[in-house]
């Protein structure tokens, strides 16, 4: 009776998604955009208390070329936007955005001709994260959340189909439908 029948099945088993999923998960570098007072929120989850560094986050970057997970915190006006787009441009890719309060996700209560309404006119956001302001543990969900997000993304290929297939049913407006190769079969 040998070492491999002993070991159960799937031991050290893995796929390089897999890896590289856990990998881009584990060591996320935020670059903060805190614009109004949801910027006092995303800095409080930074504390002792909340304490973002637990979910490899510990290096808030100030260089957007150092960053892959950009927090959007509060209104954006049209002066900040193309600010922000360049930015958004000058991080390494993969990247993803988090929109945090009801200001950055769709203008909020400020629906005038000086505010963007909403970030996603500037930069596709991957979580969109309500509250006025939210409080720090609604950031760390949408963080987890983000997290899985990361982890199952697919590599190669398989990504820029999923892409199309994302892009077509929000354009179309119809049902998302699996384009993988396990789905065809």
């Amino acid at each position: 009776m040998g070492l491999e029948e002993q070991l159960p099945g799937g031991f050290l088993l893995t796929t390089v998604e897999a890896v590289a999923g856990l990998a881009r998960k584990s060591s996320m570098w935020p670059m903060t955009f805190g614009l109004a007072c949801c910027g006092m929120e995303l800095m409080a989850t930074g504390d002792p208390r909340h304490d973002f560094a637990r979910f490899g986050m510990e290096r808030p970057s100030g260089s957007p070329r150092q960053a892959d997970l950009m927090v959007v915190a509060g209104r954006v006006s049209q002066k900040m936007a193309p600010v922000l787009r360049q930015l958004y441009d000058q991080m390494a890719a993969p990247k993803w955005v988090i929109a945090m309060g009801v200001c950055a996700s769709s203008g909020g209560m400020f629906n005038n001709y000086a505010v963007v309404q909403g970030v996603d006119h500037i930069v596709p956001v991957d979580i969109y994260l309500p509250g006025c302001p939210p409080r720090p543990e609604m950031l760390l969900d949408a963080i987890v959340k983000l997290h899985d997000k990361v982890q199952n993304t697919k590599l190669g290929a398989h990504r820029r189909a999923e892409i199309v297939a994302e892009e077509r049913a929000r354009l179309t407006g119809l049902p998302l439908i699996d384009v993988s190769p396990a789905a065809v079969k």
